[in-house]
């Protein structure tokens, strides 16, 4: 069965981009959005979706794929309100930044179903900004689109092929890992940074207060850490609570760090902790060919 039609639910930021991409990579079936009218008006005139409809409910009928891209806690609450309506050949799956909490109500509304009908994935990539009207088609380009099996569950065939086969082609490069493996590392690699840089932000804000041209003055250090700070709280609460144990862990041992090196400001310790900080930058250097 091909794709004829596909609901994305959540048409901001990573929905619309999704749309833009496929449409950009000559999907021909319909895109069904569904949102608030105001960001449907906006999705549909970005061209991004085909129809908008408000309600979920219809917004899935005659639907082949069904893409949950909203924050996690109301992707599960969308799980246990669409899964059981479903039409029994459509495929469900979300864009959401946590994973277990997902998985794990996924396998109790849909049973022994759910890897048939339910994929988990979640693409790494985004903007400091939310709203269709940053919709992109190139924001998935070359970005991780990590999915997290089911247990037996086949990723080649029918609708799951199919629809990797079209993240594959708008530009992503799919990986596979358990679903608690995922929250661990994201707690680690997005979570965390995301936290440090609104904390960043939070303590020049009470340290100098609103008005002051930090920005302008820290150059670029200061701006590349405190980009990501302008993100919208409501995504990132629900990651909050949905990846706490992960997420909190993660920050202890960064503040233990944070901890040595204020410590030892002015000893060899210091030194240490830099030549480990490089190791990180070194392993992401591609290596030169040998020339023999």
């Amino acid at each position: 069965m091909s794709l004829r039609q596909i609901t994305i639910i959540g048409t901001g930021l990573i929905g619309g981009s999704l749309a833009l991409a496929l449409r950009r990579k000559k999907f021909a079936g319909r895109i069904i959005g569904c949102d608030r009218e105001a960001i449907l008006e906006k999705a549909h005139n970005c061209g991004a979706i085909d129809e908008g409809i408000v309600e979920p409910g219809d917004a899935v009928r005659g639907s082949d794929l069904v893409v949950l891209a909203t924050p996690v806690l109301a992707i599960v609450d969308l799980i246990q309100r669409l899964g059981p309506a479903l039409p029994r050949h459509a495929l469900l799956t979300d864009v959401g930044s946590t994973k277990s909490l997902v998985v794990d109500c996924a396998k109790k509304v849909l049973g022994k179903n759910a890897s048939h009908c339910f994929l988990a994935a979640h693409p790494m990539a985004g903007k400091e900004v939310s709203g269709v009207e940053f919709a992109d088609a190139d924001l998935f380009h070359k970005a991780v689109w990590f999915v997290t099996p089911l247990e037996n569950q086949n990723m080649q065939e029918g609708l799951i092929g199919e629809y990797l086969g079209w993240i594959d082609h708008i530009g992503a490069r799919v990986a596979m890992l358990p679903a608690d493996e995922h929250d661990r590392l994201c707690a680690w690699i997005s979570h965390v940074p995301q936290m440090i840089s609104t904390a960043l932000s939070a303590a020049l804000v009470e340290e100098f207060g609103e008005d002051a041209p930090l920005l302008a003055a820290g150059g670029r250090a200061l701006q590349e850490m405190t980009r990501i700070s302008a993100s919208p709280y409501s995504m990132w609460r629900d990651v909050a609570i949905s990846n706490k144990k992960n997420l909190a862990d993660a920050l202890w041992k960064v503040e233990q760090r944070l901890a040595h090196i204020r410590e030892n400001l002015a000893t060899r310790e210091l030194a240490q902790e830099f030549d480990q900080a490089h190791a990180l930058r070194k392993s992401a250097t591609p290596k030169k060919a040998r020339s023999d």
